[in-house]
């Protein structure tokens, strides 16, 4: 971190006209047991000469509107190296759009970027564009822009409470010279942009609030809460460093408690160590310095791997196979005693293949008479085949729960649509046995005999089904269509052809092909759509849905937990400490997908 060294703080202070919403600003004083810049009856105007005390400028202007949007990177809300790290990170943004701005860093460790603006924006612009920018940094205060009468910074050469003064990283030359130019709304369209997944995001975030306050002050609904596996306390610690010191005597005790976490759910030392510069800062800034965590790491996964597999009694990461499960009764078939009765991984992938042929020849069409159950239902048989070919069998005995993790539905939806897909699937799925105990229903998935030759004669198309894309669950059952459209097409079609070949209306396929275009998922070349190189799971990330999904995931798993506890008590009348539910020991945590297989196992 490079700091203007010449730079006082009498001469930083100069700067203050030019970041300032109103040319006024507020001195702060201690109410109470909090340091606040109350709203005076007649506010300062802002002088060459630096306040005695600590001063902070407002962001709007008397219209509502602000001429610089401030970034505050605070250390109340994660750790120092935190801090630097999104602040990094936020600048290389910036850089990246074209945007140029002016950085300075408090006595307490807190660093603030300022953005100057050429024409003025309204403050519900910079609110959403700076709640954007506070889901990519962890440390990011936006509350100076959520208030429009008093939200209000520190400027450069401002004095600090604790004392000292707000230090300019910029050299002073340059910072009025940005302050001076500021930057072109053409830069800021293209922030926008950038950050298209994380305004969609908090788009969809305010309409849920917004549906659940109204769905809790209607006389006839329950009261309804929302939670969200971000919220668990060991992710909390994982990404700012900060943790309860009344369960934690040390850091060190916060961090075995992540680590053993990471272990209990399946994850590797590889994996860990990879998201400790990506998702998780926090946890590699409980290390404080580089050289103690490149010390310390190796030997604390290795008492985190040692203290999970040992735990007793121990509850698996990982849902038990039906084989362990499934009770045997004396209508069972026997038992084969030689022969091959299994088909084999290189005969499942050839069946799937030619399943998939029928699908798109012939199952798509009829399964588009059912208006709206439609698009389900065909997203269902996706997903069978993609549970087939990860498991690598035809006798499925997925729950519901399971295939509404995949699907991003209810499962009760999924229950109601599976017999229709019996009935409508011609003979492809069968289903064979009911639900008994804690075994789901058993389906078949075969290639009827009668689309035998119509498999053969058509050609398999590249790639495969997928049945778990998290990032649909936020783009749509259509998106979902259209985009599979575009990605197996033996050529690139144009939006005609995807409204011929998916069935789905030319309203509702421009909408989609404009989503995920701005979402820089597929992309025109003339009249034809392609996909790009974009990382669906990445963007699933940003747009919030990877949350959703292992939340999703947790529920089901406590769901299970209390049936089986509930048929588990009419033989076990013992209730042991391991079968009640504790926030941070099963508050699932899914590891970094490698595979589709990886997905099935955790839902």
């Amino acid at each position: 971190m490079s700091v203007g060294t010449q730079t006082t703080p009498q001469q930083a202070w100069a700067l203050a006209s030019l970041i300032a919403g109103e040319p006024s600003y507020r001195l702060g004083r201690w109410i109470g047991q909090k340091f606040q810049y109350p709203r005076p009856t007649q506010a300062p105007k802002i002088t060459p000469t630096l306040p005695d005390r600590p001063a902070a400028v407002t962001l709007h202007g008397p219209d509502g509107r602000v001429a610089t949007l401030c970034l505050d990177l605070d250390t109340s809300k994660a750790l120092k190296h935190v801090v630097d790290t999104d602040a990094a990170e936020l600048a290389n943004l910036l850089r990246k759009v074209g945007l140029c701005f002016v950085e300075d860093f408090s006595p307490s460790g807190g660093r603030h970027l300022y953005i100057p603006l050429r024409e003025r924006m309204d403050a519900a612009d910079a609110r959403e564009l700076v709640e954007a920018l506070a889901l990519m940094a962890t440390s990011l205060d936006p509350s100076p822009h959520q208030n429009t009468t008093d939200g209000c910074i520190r400027v450069p050469g401002s004095a600090h409470k604790a004392g000292g003064h707000q230090t300019l990283i910029t050299p002073l030359a340059q910072a009025y010279d940005v302050l001076r130019r500021r930057n072109s709304p053409g830069a800021v369209r293209a922030l926008k942009a950038a950050l298209a997944p994380e305004l969609a995001r908090n788009r969809v975030r305010k309409a849920r609030e917004t549906k659940l306050i109204a769905a809790q002050r209607s006389a006839a609904a329950l009261p309804l809460t929302a939670t969200a596996a971000s919220d668990s306390p060991l992710r909390r610690i994982a990404r700012t460093g900060l943790y309860d010191t009344a369960r934690y005597k040390s850091p060190s005790e916060a961090r075995m408690a992540v680590l053993n976490h990471f272990a209990a759910c399946g994850w590797t030392r590889d994996q860990v160590q990879n998201e400790l510069a990506g998702q998780f800062p926090g946890l590699a800034a409980l290390y404080g310095t580089a050289s103690k965590q490149e010390r310390l790491l190796a030997t604390e996964w290795a008492k985190a791997e040692a203290f999970t597999a040992n735990q007793t009694p121990h509850k698996s990461s990982f849902p038990k196979a039906r084989e362990t499960t499934a009770l045997i009764n004396n209508t069972s078939l026997t038992q084969p005693t030689g022969g091959a009765t299994k088909p084999s991984p290189a005969a499942i992938h050839q069946l799937v293949n030619d399943l998939e042929n029928i699908l798109y020849a012939v199952l798509d069409h009829r399964l588009q008479t059912h208006r709206r159950e439609g698009l389900s239902l065909r997203l269902l048989i996706r997903g069978l085949l993609g549970y087939m070919r990860a498991k690598q069998t035809n006798v499925l005995d997925v729950g519901c729960r399971t295939l509404a993790v995949a699907l991003g539905k209810h499962h009760v939806t999924i229950a109601r649509l599976l017999p229709v897909l019996v009935k409508a699937s011609d003979g492809i799925l069968t289903k064979v046995a009911d639900a008994r105990h804690k075994a789901a229903d058993v389906y078949v998935i075969q290639l009827p005999e009668h689309y035998t030759q119509l498999a053969r004669e058509l050609t398999w198309r590249k790639g495969q089904v997928h049945a778990i894309r998290p990032v649909f669950r936020a783009l749509g059952d259509a998106a979902a269509i259209i985009y599979e459209g575009i990605e197996r097409s033996r050529h690139s079609p144009t939006t005609a052809d995807l409204v011929r070949a998916t069935g789905i209306s030319r309203n509702a396929a421009t909408k989609v092909l404009t989503d995920m275009e701005a979402l820089a998922m597929i992309k025109r070349q003339g009249r034809h759509w392609t996909i790009t190189t974009v990382n669906l799971t990445d963007l699933a990330a940003r747009l919030g849905v990877l949350d959703d999904f292992q939340a999703h995931i947790s529920r089901n798993r406590r769901e299970r937990a209390a049936w089986h506890a509930y048929l588990d008590r009419f033989r076990d009348q013992q209730v042991a400490e391991i079968d009640l539910y504790e926030a941070e020991r099963d508050e699932w945590w899914m590891p970094p997908p490698e595979d589709e297989a990886v997905l099935w196992m955790a839902a």
